[in-house]
This record gives structure tokens, sequence and C-alpha cells, in this order.
């Protein structure tokens, strides 16, 4: 008879209707991405002009292990960097991928190691006015005419996380640090990028000044 469904028909439409009402809905965000603080240890950011200079023409990074941020990596290629007076700071591993220009990230007690106490705390890549040095590589010797800095305390985060926190690209947080020796640090720079996932950088001076390894209490907050 016309109008009728057969039962076939019938069982799936009813079976189509009940999977549409048990399927799981989409969790609206109510917080931030899990915290990450990692520890940044002295090394260099390396073109890929100087990286053939240092290791000869056509040699390109090899990856050693991956960080934290999507698409770069600890590279397997290490350098010695040769400050004042003939100081040197070997084994200073290179980070990929290649930038643009070369920077070396130093922490204070690493400056004053090797001579310098003139190295200004700037973001990555703000370069202008600080002090350079020579790298030496298994293939020649780089003069660095500038580009060794210490690396303002950071956090990446994305768009998503920005907006939870509600801070904008080059705003200022707090990282409260718990445990024995914990501390606030001030002025830590907001860096947002949709590639970024949610990570504060400290030096190793910062971090062992309060015990980070030490404590899984830390909070992110704005300034």
């Amino acid at each position: 008879m016309e109008g009728v469904a057969d039962r076939a028909t019938v069982e799936r439409v009813v079976r189509e209707v009940v999977l549409r009402r048990l399927r799981p809905r989409p969790v609206p965000r109510t917080g931030p991405s899990q915290l990450v603080v990692n520890v940044s240890a002295r090394h260099m950011h390396i073109s890929p002009a100087d990286l053939e200079l240092l290791f000869g023409p056509g040699h390109t990074l090899t990856p050693l292990r991956p960080l934290h941020q999507e698409g770069h990596y600890a590279a397997e290629e290490t350098v010695t960097l040769v400050g004042p007076k003939r100081r040197l700071i070997s084994n200073l591993r290179i980070l990929g991928p290649p930038r643009r220009a070369s920077q070396i990230e130093l922490a204070f007690t690493d400056a004053i190691a090797l001579g310098l106490d003139d190295v200004p705390i700037r973001l990555s890549g703000d370069l202008d006015g600080t002090p350079g040095g020579y790298v030496m590589g298994p293939a020649g010797m780089l003069e660095l005419e500038q580009g060794i800095i210490r690396a303002a305390r950071h956090v990446h985060m994305g768009p998503a996380d920005a907006a939870f926190y509600g801070v904008r690209h080059r705003d200022e947080m707090r990282l409260r640090v718990g445990g024995d020796a914990g501390v606030v640090l001030e002025r830590v720079l907001v860096r947002v990028d949709p590639s970024f996932r949610l990570e504060v950088h400290l030096d190793t001076d910062e971090a062992n000044a309060c015990g980070m390894h030490l404590t899984k209490d830390v909070e992110l907050v704005k300034a």
C-alpha cells in the first residue's frame, strides 16, 4: 500500500535517529591547554649560509630529537663559541629548522663564563646592537658580528589559549612557581601564533633558581 514504508526502511530511519542522539557532542572548551614549562639551555639558531660556512657546502641539519613546538628540533650538529680572551663554550647545540639570521642564546652564567658582561635580554630575532663572537665548526669559522642574547622569558600560545587568558601578542604575564624555592616570575612575554603550542621557556639560571625540576606546581596568570 502506498505511503507505508517497509520494515527495513523503518528500522533504518529509527537506527539513524538513535545514533544521532547517542553520538557524543563536542564539549565546549572551558580551560587552556596543558601548561608545559621547558628549560632552554644555551643553543644556537643558524642561517643556511652560516650552516654551510661552518659545516661545508650543501650541509643540512640532522634532527636529533623533536622539541615541543611542532617542526622544531635539536640537531646533532654542535659548534664552539669563542669569546673574549679566547674563552670557549664547546658543544653548543644547534636548534632547527634554520632561520633567516643566526643567533646564540645564553644564560647570564654562560655569558660570564665566556667573558661577556653586556649580553642584553631580548626576544628571539631582536638582534640589533647585541654582541657577537667567533663560532667554530668542523669546516670553518664564522665571525658573528652580532646575535648573542639572553632570551627574554616567554610563553608560546595559540589564539585559543590567548583568548582564554585574555592576552595578546607581546603582552606580559606572570609565572607562579610553587615548592620550597617558589617564586613569581614577572614579565613573561606572550608570543601568539596559530602554530604555537602552550609552552613557557625559561633559561637554566631561572629554572635552577626556582627549583623548577623539583615541582609541578606552576601557574600562568595575566599580569
